[in-house]
């Protein structure tokens, strides 16, 4: 494919870099530095000039192009670039947008802005962290064949009961699966007698009520099994999503938000949300409200410097499990380095969804783990495909590719998948693979 992104920034450079090595990438941005580093770095083509101007983007040959994916910091360039982009050809557009104003017009008037998939930033995260919340221990969520299939990722803490058992020991449960294990940066396939380290990341891939049973087991027995008692610090647009999102599943949330025409804005539309006026830094008013006793507490502030600093003091007062929204991709070490359970990068998400939407072509449902290490892929088998009619052991043994077969669906079921498994036309078949394999892997089905 064709395909030209426009912005260079942390979104940009991650959709490109995850598309560079299949398909024919150009990236413009207005900055001429940035745009010279990137073709050096990603060894792609790149424009520098305003991505909104037509002849920016007749240079960058957008006529013949397949896709065309605005991704910079500001909402109303990624919509005219959107708009200048089917002016020129009739390539698919991409849009990625904060507010959340322009997604209501654009679902309720199709093919609105000249955007053909719109991509907000603020919903998206807010949707991420509340899956999560339904997961104790757990740090990425995401669902495949249509919910029949949960992956998750779970962060193995001290105290954690499966922390020193074998994979073997700790998989008991028949329609789960270990598909992989990050430790030290590094990811290994698990095996039976592979240990369970604190500090490693377990990635699972079985039906949504065994990945819960999971959820139990890994967390330290000091870990709720639900979260009950929810505090969202901060009344941005991502944490007023996320105490909607929270009341859709029936939780009744706390909100701390600083300004008063803000507070009584979130709590005239939160109406199973109880918003408390208070700037969330005062720990007295923090140990007043018995914030010490929720079971996790959200940071979603507009700043970076102020969701770290409540971060930890929620910790200190004792809080079990801290979600904090991190705008700088840099910091998210700096979070998690310190003991902030989880970091959520507004822009991670959304470059790791514009790229899931890119793989359509080749996959159903995409979700990147840890730093483009690997994806977990969900390809549904055709007649004739190279794996149909093979058992999972010898496709595994025959191909130089490392993954794993974590969970098929046949005939809207679930199918727990062993090495006599014989792979069916028609099959789901949700996989982890190491990311410079996708290509190999997608193509044999």
């Amino acid at each position: 494919m064709h395909v030209v992104v426009i912005g260079a920034g942390e979104v940009g450079t991650s959709i490109a870099a995850s598309l560079a090595s299949d398909h024919e990438v150009v990236v413009v941005d207005v900055d001429p530095d940035r745009a010279e580093q990137l073709k050096y770095e990603l060894d792609v083509l790149t424009i520098a000039g305003d991505g909104t101007s037509s002849e920016i983007q007749s240079a960058a040959e957008v006529d013949r192009a397949d896709m065309v994916i605005a991704c910079t910091d500001d909402d109303q360039t990624n919509l005219v670039a959107c708009g200048t982009a089917k002016t020129l050809g009739d390539g698919f557009t991409i849009a990625r947008v904060k507010s959340t104003d322009f997604l209501r017009t654009w679902q309720g008037n199709e093919g609105a802005f000249g955007v053909d998939f719109m991509v907000c930033t603020d919903l998206l995260t807010a949707e991420n962290i509340v899956r999560v919340i339904g997961l104790p221990a757990a740090v990425d969520v995401d669902p495949f064949a249509g919910g029949l299939v949960q992956m998750a990722e779970f962060e193995i803490a001290e105290g954690s009961p499966v922390a020193g058992q074998t994979v073997s020991e700790a998989d008991r449960f028949e329609s789960l699966t270990f598909v992989g294990l990050f430790r030290d940066g590094e990811m290994t396939i698990p095996r039976g007698d592979t240990d369970i380290a604190v500090g490693d990341r377990a990635v699972v891939i079985g039906s949504p009520e065994s990945v819960q049973s999971f959820a139990t087991d890994v967390a330290p027995e000091t870990t709720p099994d639900r979260a009950d008692e929810i505090v969202v610090v901060g009344g941005s647009e991502i944490g007023y999503q996320t105490a909607r999102l929270l009341e859709e599943r029936d939780f009744k949330p706390r909100l701390i938000e600083r300004d008063a025409d803000r507070a009584r804005w979130l709590a005239e539309n939160l109406p199973n949300t109880v918003v408390m006026e208070h700037d969330a830094t005062d720990t007295e008013f923090l140990s007043r409200e018995h914030v010490d006793e929720a079971d996790i507490v959200v940071t979603a502030l507009r700043s970076d410097e102020k969701n770290l600093l409540i971060s930890v003091l929620a910790k200190r007062l004792g809080v079990d499990r801290v979600i904090a929204v991190v705008d700088s991709p840099d910091y998210v070490t700096v979070f998690e380095e310190i003991g902030i359970d989880i970091a959520i990068n507004p822009r991670t998400v959304t470059a790791e969804e514009i790229t899931r939407f890119t793989y359509e072509s080749v996959a159903e449902n995409i979700a990147v783990l840890e730093n483009d290490q690997a994806e977990v892929l969900e390809l549904e088998l055709t007649e004739g495909c190279g794996l149909v009619g093979r058992p999972i052991s010898e496709v595994v043994a025959e191909s130089e590719a490392r993954f794993v077969i974590g969970a098929i669906t046949r005939d809207h079921r679930l199918v727990t998948p062993r090495g006599d498994t014989v792979l069916q036309a028609g099959d789901h078949v949700i996989l982890l693979v190491e990311s410079e394999s996708v290509g190999e892997i997608a193509s044999m089905a």
